[in-house]
This record gives structure tokens, sequence and C-alpha cells, in this order.
């Protein structure tokens, strides 16, 4: 090794740690996306279908709340924020009236604890589901 040569690893290596860090946290943070994304589509229309099986809206709420809570536990997502919104006016019709059910759930996933520069603190991620309803199941 020359005396020019000398130093030249350690700096390299100085130089190519930070950039090899910010990768991998890019794809922590990608895929933290992706399963936040896959997980709320999921749960919006898991809900939607267990409201459009209960014969009432409140009955119908407490379904969608119930099965959104658990798939989140269940898949692993970790949600700063979890909110279920249910459009269940359909069950309120008589038998025979068709009808659908509307879900819409909202998570905001944690991205604070990623070490990328620029990144948001947190972000929103929301789906949308939907299921008809039964026309000739009875409803209260």
């Amino acid at each position: 090794m020359t005396g020019r040569q000398r130093g030249s690893a350690s700096i390299e290596f100085t130089l190519l740690v930070p950039v090899l860090v910010l990768l991998f946290s890019l794809l922590v943070g990608g895929g933290r996306v992706w399963l936040a994304r896959n997980s709320v589509e999921s749960m919006a229309g898991a809900a939607a279908r267990a409201a459009s099986f209960e014969r009432h809206a409140d009955a119908a709420d407490a379904a969608a709340r119930r099965l959104v809570s658990v798939q989140a536990d269940v898949s692993g997502l970790r949600c700063v924020q979890l909110g279920v919104r249910l459009d269940a006016d359909a069950l309120s019709r008589p038998a025979g009236t068709p009808g659908t059910v509307h879900a819409a759930v909202d998570c905001t996933v944690p991205l604070a604890d990623i070490l990328v520069p620029g990144w948001p603190g947190e972000l929103l991620v929301s789906a949308e589901g939907s299921a008809v309803v039964d026309r000739y199941r009875g409803r209260k």
C-alpha cells in the first residue's frame, strides 16, 4: 500500500454506511406503507361484508368495528389512530328493497421511527369497501 492509498478504505466505508442505512430505511418504510395499504383495503371490504349480514344499523356498526380491530391485530398493523365509518342506511329500509352498505377505514401509520430525512412522521391510509345487502332477509 502506498502513502496515497493509506486510509482510503476507511473513508470509503465511512461514506458508504450512511447510504446503506438510508436504503435499508427506505425499504422498511416502503414495506410498512405497503402492508398498511393492503391491510386497510382488506379491512374495509371485510367490514362492509360483516355489516351487511346484520339486521339493523347498530349491530352492523358494532360488527364492523369489532372486525376491523381484530383484523388490525392479526395483520400486525400498527395504527396511531384507527377509524371506521359505516353507512348502513340500507338496513333501515324494508325487506325486498335493494341496498348497499359502505364502510371506510382510516389508519394513521407511524413513520417517525424510520431514519429517512424528509419523510413525514405519520401517513394516513384510507380505503373504502361496499357490500350488497340481501334484499329478502328480514330487517329490524
